[in-house]
């Protein structure tokens, strides 16, 4: 009788452990994943990644937008699980203790390019000259102004010599996705911006990346947060993103897969 009671009151006290213990474990594995990623890499995470879908037990919810402003975000405390951003930005975030040391990897890799209107005939912009003729005879013309190309933009039009002729008609725009609806809608007739970004695009099309003078391709770089709970989930997300099965994916977003 009395090993009886002992083990209905051993029972009894670890119920509650056993119930705290399941509790948390479920808390864990529905915990939210929350990635915070540059239009860059939108078209390839959505396709690996899909966000409202659960991966490594985890639902995930995904931000898209340019890398500065996420960097302004992050300074400014938005919490996040992981970034893809340009490599510059995870650097300073990982000196500043918001990424964790040791996490950051390339992912891909995307070149500038012109975008027009689908369905026209595609400008030739195969030369800097070409390219010069195209900026100066067109009526209007978008790239986002503060953007991970946009410095190179910039230098290409100081270099042709066209800086003041270009600003006078151009729209700065407020990302990538609003610009490229803007070209397909006619409201801009062409605009600049990393080929991953134009390819998948609807009602636009890649006149041609900008010539190889003032190329320079821009690459995406993924970090683990250094506060994040879920730093299981994350490395499996990051090993996906990195896998040769990945390749495809990223290939078809107009992206070079660096792994």
């Amino acid at each position: 009788m009395t090993n009886t009671r002992s083990r209905a009151a051993l029972l009894a006290a670890c119920i509650p452990v056993l119930t705290l213990l399941v509790v948390q474990t479920a808390n864990a594995q529905d915990s939210e994943i929350h990635i915070l990623c540059s239009n860059g890499f939108r078209a390839a995470m959505i396709k690996l990644v899909p966000e409202g879908k659960r991966v490594a037990g985890h639902p995930v919810k995904i931000e898209f937008g340019p890398s500065a402003n996420f960097k302004r975000a992050i300074d400014g405390g938005q919490t996040f699980d992981l970034v893809v951003l340009t490599p510059q930005i995870v650097e300073d975030l990982t000196k500043a203790g918001k990424i964790a040391a040791g996490t950051s990897v390339d992912l891909a890799s995307s070149g500038i390019g012109i975008a027009v209107r689908a369905g026209q005939p595609k400008p030739d912009v195969s030369n800097a000259q070409a390219v010069k003729k195209l900026l100066l005879d067109t009526k209007s013309i978008g790239y986002v102004k503060v953007g991970a190309g946009t410095p190179a933009i910039t230098d290409m039009l100081t270099r042709l010599g066209i800086s003041a002729d270009v600003e006078r008609k151009t729209a700065f725009q407020e990302g990538a996705e609003p610009s490229m609806k803007n070209v397909a809608s006619g409201q801009i007739d062409v605009a600049f911006a990393l080929i991953s970004e134009i390819v998948p695009a609807p009602g636009v099309q890649l006149a041609g990346p900008v010539p190889s003078e003032f190329q320079r391709k821009i690459i995406l770089t993924a970090g683990i947060s250094s506060t994040t709970k879920n730093r299981h989930a994350l490395d499996e997300i990051v090993k996906k993103l990195t896998s040769a099965s990945a390749a495809p994916a990223i290939k078809s977003a107009g992206l070079e897969p660096i792994h």
